[in-house]
């Protein structure tokens, strides 16, 4: 049956049959990274867009291209093109697992609240050696299934003040960088609330937040005194984090790119 039908097609409909099976493929593998590692608005804020060029331009593109260059059952026998189809479907599934290990690589881990702000920290980002450092068990394994929130205090070791201290300026490293650093987030969430910025004061000075924020509230039904802004900086934007003004809890990530539009 797979013969008869390969026998059957012209060159243009087996390139169209490859890009459907190909965008199939590479629609469902995208849909679950971006509802397991890239929960929004995390996709664009990490470089998702250019992750996706490689993964879909190609996965998607290449092969299909390939098989409308060499499918020419005039001059090739059908043995012969299968061989050649086997070879393409191989190099294109290695490059769609290739695709998928550096999407991995690049996923969020951690959203971390560092002295005055959050920093956006993925997996790529963390050396082995500083998480086997970790003093909290669940911080000396990278999530799998999105960022975790969580906050960061200075060492009591003066010896480590000073290693972190020399790293940072060695290295353009920060307290996120650390993970010995880490403590659950509830244990910094008033610095977070004390820190953050109001909605009347992000009026004057960060109008994008102000409109971002003044979405929120319309959608929620929340009070601006409710609420303090506080900047989330990611690997090619910022965004926006909206805590609670009185506890610090997180509220929500607000992208700023989409208030704009």
């Amino acid at each position: 049956m797979i013969v008869f039908s390969i026998a059957a097609m012209s060159r243009w409909k087996a390139a169209a049959v490859h890009l459907t099976i190909s965008a199939a493929i590479a629609g469902a593998v995208l849909s679950a990274m971006l509802a397991v590692w890239y929960p929004q608005p995390f996709f664009e804020a990490a470089g998702g867009s250019h992750l996706l060029f490689i993964l879909v331009g190609v996965d998607v593109v290449l092969g299909p291209t390939i098989t409308l260059i060499i499918f020419d059952l005039k001059k090739k026998s059908l043995r012969a093109l299968r061989i050649d189809l086997t070879i393409i479907a191989t190099l294109q599934l290695a490059a769609l697992l290739y695709g998928v290990h550096v999407v991995f690589q690049a996923r969020p881990v951690f959203i971390v609240f560092v002295k005055d702000r959050f920093e956006l920290v993925t997996a790529a980002e963390i050396d082995p050696d500083e998480l086997a450092k970790a003093s909290r068990p669940e911080y000396r394994e990278l999530p799998l299934t999105g960022p975790k929130i969580i906050g960061t205090e200075p060492p009591a070791d003066p010896k480590e003040r000073e290693r972190i201290l020399f790293a940072s300026v060695l290295g353009h490293l920060d307290w996120q960088d650390f993970p010995e650093l880490y403590v659950p987030y509830s244990e910094v969430a008033a610095q977070a609330a004390a820190k953050g910025m109001t909605v009347e004061r992000a009026r004057a000075v960060e109008p994008d937040a102000a409109v971002a924020v003044a979405d929120y509230l319309k959608r929620t039904g929340r009070h601006e005194a409710d609420v303090r802004l506080l900047p989330l900086r990611a690997r090619r934007t910022w965004l926006v984090v909206l805590v609670d003004a009185k506890s610090g809890a997180v509220l929500a990530f607000l992208s700023l790119k989409s208030a704009a539009q």
